[in-house]
């Protein structure tokens, strides 16, 4: 945007006055300075949060002027505003976080991250004291057999989203993960914890350029390790859901291609066997259970395509030869040409345009600086953020109580005796939004659902949860099991630093 996405600079493009950013900013500082404020100072603070309001009563006008000479522009501006009501609605409401567990994590948190530490250099012997060797690492995947990605230059390629693929793969490196980036850093008083024991920050909403939501990592109870989403404790008398789309980037890509053998491996119940079917490399009557192993080699594949992935890295994260992946491509080419011709097409396009839209409008303009793979991955992940976005709109005025988006799935918070109830409610609310979008193609739906008194535990954070209250226990020296602590909604005497 020529003058950025800020009030000030909506208002500078229509030739309308505002406040000065310097003038904005240093209201804005004392308010975050939490006072005590003079008698003038709350005066003044009163008048600048009048002057936002006033601006946007003068901005309104112009903006309704330029959206009305394009109806479908002003369609999907209204769209967006109704999902910004969602919003407020889950910002409100927030997630129940088990606070007797994040004080007394937090209070030995120091003790807790150096033996986790130690422990994991014991148990895989990669690091020298608390330092990384990255010649033990790989002889350590040379033991296990476990393939890794290289850089140009022949290195082990060791940045967080490599690290996050390959845990995926192999969920044994996890520990690793967590002592080599995560331990060292995390810091539990940074989680945004309300006195009544709820999770609640800005969902950073329209941050990604695909439109995703960007919560801060640090605030946010599903940004950190997967392990500490273990926090999350349903209040009595409730449960709460985690309802995802089901492989909803092979959905899109399916439908909006119109390749028809792509989009009848989704509705078959999995895409990543039936490619290996149609591109036979696995028989007709294959299963999960019988060919594993061709099943994951196609799941990269699948996935990775739409990543705009080259052979040589495919090969590097299956842990075959270049040759292979290119076999792997092939084969993907030939048994979805309609989806590789459609993958041409928006290529070309936005191009020939300079930008590219979502079935809702949501742009991204190309520049000299637009990647050919950003502008390959931009359908699947911006519609799939326009169909969340409706999801949780159409959910939220159903009168489902939402507590948050988390990248393609909600979490639906209810009493215990609707719960079953409302998650087939907000199933069949993401079912239709997934038609919507994608012009009546069916998107299936999981849900996952945590009833009180259990927590909510994530799979990958599994094993690093259950080392963490071990060691927890340890240092307190109490030895009682982690499920017999107290329960979240008691009185636990959270320390201040923990209440936002």
């Amino acid at each position: 945007m020529p003058r950025g996405r800020s009030l000030i600079g909506a208002l500078s493009w229509f030739k309308l006055d505002a406040m000065t950013a310097e003038e904005k900013t240093e209201w804005r500082d004392l308010i975050l300075s939490g006072g005590p404020w003079s008698h003038e100072q709350k005066a003044g603070i009163l008048a600048y949060c009048e002057t936002d309001v006033e601006a946007l009563d003068r901005l309104l006008p112009r903006l309704t002027h330029a959206l009305q000479a394009r109806p479908h522009w002003l369609q999907h501006a209204l769209l967006r505003g109704r999902y910004i009501r969602a919003v407020a609605a889950m910002e409100y409401r927030g997630i129940p976080i088990d606070v007797s567990m994040l004080a007394r994590l937090s209070e030995r948190w120091e003790d807790i991250q150096a033996a986790l530490i130690a422990r994991i250099c014991s148990e895989y012997p990669v690091f020298e004291g608390t330092r990384f060797r990255m010649d033990r690492f790989e002889a350590l995947l040379a033991e296990r057999a476990a393939p890794w990605p290289r850089t140009e230059c022949g290195r082990l390629a060791l940045d967080e989203e490599t690290f996050r693929q390959q845990v995926r793969i192999h969920p044994w490196l996890a520990p690793i993960r967590e002592a080599r980036d995560n331990l060292a850093k995390m810091r539990l008083s940074s989680l945004s914890v309300g006195a009544d024991g709820r999770n609640r920050t800005l969902l950073g909403i329209f941050g990604a350029k695909t439109g995703r939501n960007q919560p801060s990592n640090a605030k946010f109870i599903f940004g950190p390790s997967a392990w500490l989403r273990s926090l999350i404790k349903p209040e009595p008398g409730t449960a709460l859901a985690y309802v995802d789309f089901s492989s909803q980037e092979v959905a899109i890509a399916a439908k909006l291609s119109g390749d028809r053998a792509m989009m009848d491996g989704y509705t078959s119940g999995d895409p990543y066997l039936a490619f290996a079917i149609h591109a036979a490399m696995a028989p007709a009557d294959a299963t999960k259970a019988t060919h594993g192993t061709v099943r994951d080699q196609c799941k990269a594949v699948v996935l990775g395509i739409q990543y705009g992935m080259r052979e040589r890295t495919l090969a590097q994260r299956i842990g075959t030869i270049p040759y292979r992946g290119r076999q792997l491509l092939r084969a993907h080419a030939e048994a979805y040409p309609r989806y590789w011709q459609w993958v041409d097409s928006i290529l070309n396009c936005a191009d020939l345009n300079g930008y590219i839209d979502t079935v809702f409008g949501w742009r991204l303009h190309v520049g000299a600086d637009t990647r050919p793979t950003s502008l390959q991955n931009f359908p699947s992940q911006a519609n799939g953020a326009e169909m969340l976005r409706l999801a949780c709109s159409m959910a939220h005025e159903a009168g489902l109580q939402i507590c948050a988006p988390v990248h393609d799935a909600i979490l639906l918070e209810s009493p215990l005796e609707t719960m079953d109830r409302d998650v087939e409610h907000l199933r069949e609310i993401m079912t239709e939004a997934g038609r919507i979008v994608l012009d009546g193609f069916p998107v299936r739906t999981d849900a996952e659902i945590v009833r009180a008194p259990d927590r909510y535990m994530d799979k990958r954070g599994e094993q690093m949860w259950r080392m963490v209250t071990e060691l927890l226990n340890e240092k307190e020296g109490t030895g009682v099991p982690l499920e017999d602590t107290h329960a979240p909604w008691e009185d636990t005497g959270v320390p201040p630093s923990l209440i936002s």
